[in-house]
Parts: structure tokens; C-alpha cells; sequence
């Protein structure tokens, strides 16, 4: 018996979908229909692929059996499957921005920090009580490999002072007394 066939783990699948309506629900069937548990969706409305399809990125928990099976599956469901592979996220973290960030483009603004590392964006929280015109501020919480937090967090930071943002981290872990 192989040892760790029958453990989840985390996936991340990249597709490219065209963009008309029920897309990426029928993308989602063969992962639910094959026993994936989603983590999150990243649909990338605002960009789109060179060949001018929206870029959505799907992560979620399977045994390496059952994710084979939903590769499979996508594909031969006609889902343009563009990577897939496996990307264990054992750590997670939490970082605000703050400034114009409808109008430097937020989707953009997730965009380039996922493509600066090798971070996944597994949700967003945007405020904007003054409306969009007098600034926002953004939580993101990110899934990240172990160790590379100061990697993701350099992006973060050279993302933010592109844009004119504000970005606020968490505390770093204290040394001894």
C-alpha cells in the first residue's frame, strides 16, 4: 500500500474560461463531481488571457487520486486547463492596503502580487464607507509556502508603493527577551 494516497492535500488549478454566463459553473462540476473541496476561486473579471479568455484560479483539497481524476475530468468536460499542480500552503497571511484602490485597479493590484510569488489570494475584504472617489482600504489574506513569507511580503510592498498604497503587515514574530 502506497503511503499518502489517501491524504488531501492542497491544489491550485489555473483555467481559462470565455466569458459567457454559467463558464464557470460548468467549470466547477467536475471538480465537486469528483470529490474536490474548493478553497477558493480567484475569477480574474477584469483581465483577460492573450487569447482574450478570463483567467480563473481555482484552489482545492483532494487526495493526488481524486485530483488526477478532476484534471481529467476539466478537460474532457472541454475546460481549458492551463496548470495544475500541487502547491501546499502551510501558512497564511494577513495584510491590509490602503489608499485609491478602485482606481489603480484591484484585480490588477491581486494579479501582480499572485504573479510576484508563489502566493494565492484566498480572500479579499474591501471598504469603502466615503465611496470609492475618497479612497479604500482592502484586507487580503494569503496562502503561502512555508518560509517565504518575507518573499510575499517584499511583493506586496513593491506592488503598494507602485500604486501609491499603503500597506500595513503583520507584526513581525518577537526574539527573545
Amino acid at each position: 500500500m502506497s503511503e499518502g494516497r489517501d491524504e488531501v492535500h492542497a491544489y491550485t488549478i489555473r483555467l481559462e474560461l470565455v466569458d459567457e454566463p454559467g463558464e464557470l459553473l460548468r467549470a466547477l462540476h467536475p471538480i465537486a463531481d469528483n470529490g474536490g473541496n474548493l478553497l477558493s476561486i480567484f475569477h480574474e473579471r477584469g483581465n483577460l488571457t492573450p487569447r482574450g479568455h478570463i483567467p480563473v484560479e481555482v484552489d482545492l483539497e483532494a487526495t493526488p487520486e481524486r485530483f488526477d481524476t478532476i484534471v481529467e475530468a476539466l478537460r474532457d468536460a472541454g475546460v481549458n486547463v492551463i496548470q495544475a499542480g500541487a502547491e501546499r500552503y502551510s501558512e497564511e497571511v494577513t495584510v491590509l492596503l490602503v489608499g485609491d484602490l478602485v482606481q489603480t485597479d484591484l484585480s490588477n493590484t491581486l494579479s501582480r502580487i499572485q504573479e510576484g510569488t508563489d502566493a494565492s489570494v484566498t480572500d479579499v475584504s474591501l471598504s469603502a464607507p466615503e465611496g470609492t472617489e475618497n479612497g479604500s482600504s482592502a484586507r487580503l489574506r494569503l496562502a503561502i509556502q512555508s518560509g517565504e513569507a518575507d518573499a510575499v511580503l517584499d511583493s506586496v510592498r513593491e506592488v503598494a508603493a507602485e500604486k501609491d498604497l499603503r500597506a500595513i503587515e503583520p507584526l513581525a514574530a518577537g526574539g527573545e527577551a
